[in-house]
């Protein structure tokens, strides 16, 4: 489809970005903590990135505090809980504000795009999930994801995808040109760096938190290989170690529940349910060894944070945790009990690994920067819009 180029009056081509996800980041709802935190780290630093844009964003009411220099078009935060409403009011309502707000270019910033609009679009992937895992998923969102997001992606000028992997499956699974996808890593919000000794000792005391402990933090569900930490646990009941799985609540979350109770470890695992944004800088910080045990993640989030915090972190060498880890954690075979728990057990009973990962960890995480995504996006928007490269250098990562 050919589009007409056109800038506005005051010489600058804006680009709409549909935020509308960033309200629901809030609770502790199934796939959104991570498109929440991506959309929340990259929208401030999308003005500054390319003199030649200038941005809108579609969002719900209470986002004005992020520090956006750029117009914000607030939708109804009722629609932020209400996935059909919210689908028709991007496929209804939408468009038609593209046109009212004079937009050049709309960035759909999860997976889908309006199926009528009179613009060019970006579409951002984070996962293909539902289509490598489906039984992990509800029906109607598998089919609706599936349906629609193959379609946004197939007609959009540009893709984004938050990894390599993710971007190889885009290619693969959903028939999308290869040069049409670009890279744009998360970056790493600044609260994330390890606590101090004292800030450590006094969160323990608070939350009243074991002496050792392994953390997990993430989507509590099956699909995250949970079963498989909670069996390498199981295999080793360490002296005096707790295992403390952190996270909201998911699809088929019951399952991982019922391993714990199969195992009589009721005693030993804890679900402190979904955590405080504030406080989670505290919990890598306080862990003896975090563990990502997921067999797929369209970037992992989770092991960027832990590093960062400088927790001795293992996790597997699946999908895209290697590109987020480097060389930095322990990588294992995703499923593998019997690995895990030597991996597990070796990193907790050898202080000088701990201290190499941890150092290692904290050095890695620094090299995710939003201001370069800020960047890559921004030059995104510009090859979408058929604009010069811009002189912006950005980082390797």
């Amino acid at each position: 489809m050919s589009y007409p180029m056109k800038i506005n009056k005051e010489g600058n081509h804006r680009v709409g970005l549909n935020a509308l996800l960033l309200n629901s980041g809030q609770g502790a709802s199934y796939r959104r903590a991570g498109i929440h935190s991506y959309i929340e780290g990259l929208l401030p630093c999308l003005e500054s990135a390319d003199s030649r844009l200038k941005y809108t964003a579609f969002t719900g009411p209470g986002w004005d505090g992020l520090g956006i220099r750029m117009h914000t078009v607030h939708a109804s935060k009722y629609l932020s809980s209400q996935p059909v409403a919210r689908v028709l009011w991007e496929n209804i309502v939408l468009p038609f504000l593209c046109v009212k707000e004079d937009v050049r270019l709309l960035h759909a910033m999860a997976f889908v795009s309006p199926l009528f609009i009179s613009v060019p679009t970006v579409v951002t992937v984070y996962d293909l999930s539902f289509l490598k895992l489906p039984s992990r998923f509800r029906t109607a969102n598998r089919i609706y994801l599936s349906l629609f997001t193959r379609l946004s992606c197939r007609r959009a000028r540009r893709v984004i995808a938050i990894s390599q992997h993710t971007r190889k499956d885009v290619v693969d699974l959903l028939g999308v040109s290869r040069d049409s996808v670009d890279v744009v890593y998360p970056g790493l919000g600044s609260r994330f760096q390890r606590a101090s000794t004292q800030d450590v000792t006094e969160f323990r005391q608070r939350r009243g938190l074991p002496e050792r402990f392994i953390l997990y933090l993430g989507t509590i569900e099956p699909r995250k290989n949970l079963s498989v930490l909670i069996n390498a646990f199981n295999r080793l009941r360490p002296n005096g170690v707790k295992l403390i799985c952190a996270g909201g609540n998911g699809w088929l979350f019951e399952d991982v529940l019922r391993v714990v109770d199969e195992l009589h470890l009721s005693r030993d695992v804890y679900f402190p349910g979904f955590l405080p944004a504030d406080e989670l800088h505290l919990w890598y910080s306080s862990c003896s060894v975090f563990v990502y045990p997921s067999a797929y993640e369209g970037f992992g989030f989770p092991v960027l944070e832990a590093m960062a915090c400088g927790a001795p972190t293992i996790t597997t060498n699946a999908s895209s945790l290697p590109e987020v880890a480097g060389s930095a954690a322990k990588l294992v075979p995703p499923g593998d009990v019997d690995v895990l728990a030597e991996v597990i057990d070796s990193v907790l009973s050898t202080p000088e690994l701990q201290r190499k990962l941890s150092d290692a960890g904290q050095v890695q995480a620094r090299r995710f920067r939003w201001e370069t995504a800020g960047v890559r996006t921004a030059r995104c928007h510009a090859r979408a819009l058929g604009l010069p490269e811009s002189l912006h250098k950005v980082d390797s990562v």
